[in-house]
């Protein structure tokens, strides 16, 4: 059987994945570097990682839940194939030979170079904020059950409670998923199974412009907003928003340190270290409106990018997913900006 069309030509010109194609591909070639010392020249012809990338943000953008019903739509759906490039005739991969070649780009943090890459775009478009920032983390329920939570072989002698008492994430670990940890982020919450995900949002558009995963413990929001504050600004001056939780007195203190002037949400059940000299400022108010926005990437994350229930397991291939999927959001978020200003 003989094509005489070919997938450019059945997607409408006005498809709002022409735009997200446009920019990846900007992306893409910033990589072409890094994409040429990932694969030999010796042995089998392997998945081109730029064709392979696509594909991977094609399941984000349109919530596939897995490699294998991705690889199945590429077989039929002109749309898919356009978006990754391939021709009407061109054979589609194993979904086993797709899963290796994944762990290639893992290998190669590719993730963080294409988030990068898509972030450069934004500020050249005078998309990004320099001086205003919002922080906040979530749980992503991790790919095991409470079942696999069982104790260890030779728990350590010494925990991580006060005074090196033992506590139960010393003593015990997932079996299925060694990284992830039993933990509720409310009082009221459920205990489960998961990792902490954070995001660093810029306040004019709310694109991401830093993500972490870690492992869920009440310091490791605080820890992950400093790294995170500290590349972007480098020891520049900047605002910092972020909800009640973040405020704790050394962490204030270290975003003083560094210039940081944190407009985080007073904590009413006990004395707050956030005091008039920031509260009466107009711009404490102006950020606190915008912290909200950040909700609006979980939302999307969890929701569209089907991170609530993790597909994978251990911090790196979960740090890999969660960052390729806010570089989805961020290509959504862009093209929508530019339709508005169009």
């Amino acid at each position: 059987m003989f094509s005489y069309l070919s997938p450019e030509e059945l997607v409408p010109q006005d498809h709002p994945l022409r735009a997200v194609r446009q920019m990846s591909d900007q992306a893409l070639k910033d990589l072409t570097r890094r994409f040429a010392g990932l694969y030999s020249g010796l042995g089998r012809r392997s998945v081109p990682p730029e064709k392979l990338l696509r594909a991977l943000l094609l399941q984000v953008l349109y919530s596939i839940r897995s490699e294998r019903l991705l690889v199945e739509q590429l077989r039929y759906n002109f749309l898919f194939r356009w978006f990754v490039g391939l021709s009407m005739e061109e054979e589609v991969w194993d979904a086993s030979v797709f899963s290796k070649n994944r762990e290639r780009l893992l290998a190669g943090d590719i993730a963080q170079a294409f988030f990068d890459a898509v972030g450069w775009q934004a500020r050249q478009g005078d998309l990004l904020s320099d001086e205003h920032f919002t922080v906040d983390g979530t749980l992503l329920e991790a790919w095991a059950s409470k079942k696999s939570y069982q104790k260890k072989d030779e728990p350590p002698e010494q925990g991580s409670g006060s005074r090196g008492g033992l506590l139960l994430r010393d003593t015990h670990e997932s079996k299925s998923d060694p990284d992830a940890q039993m933990y509720r982020k409310s009082r009221g919450g459920e205990f489960k199974l998961c990792h902490m995900a954070h995001v660093l949002m810029e306040n004019r558009h709310g694109l991401a412009v830093a993500g972490r995963v870690t492992t869920p413990l009440p310091q490791s929001e605080w820890e992950a907003a400093l790294e995170m504050v500290r590349e972007v600004r480098g020891g520049r001056g900047a605002t910092l928003g972020a909800d009640k939780a973040y405020d704790e007195a050394g962490f204030i203190a270290q975003l003083r340190e560094m210039k940081i002037t944190p407009h985080i949400a007073q904590y009413e059940g006990r004395r707050s270290n956030i005091d008039g000299r920031t509260t009466r400022h107009p711009g404490y108010g102006i950020s606190l409106s915008k912290r909200k926005s950040i909700e609006q990437i979980f939302g999307w994350l969890k929701n569209t990018g089907l991170l609530r229930k993790l597909h994978h397991r251990g911090r790196a291939l979960v740090q890999w997913t969660f960052t390729l999927a806010l570089s989805a959001y961020n290509l959504v978020r862009m093209r929508t900006l530019a339709v508005a200003a169009a």
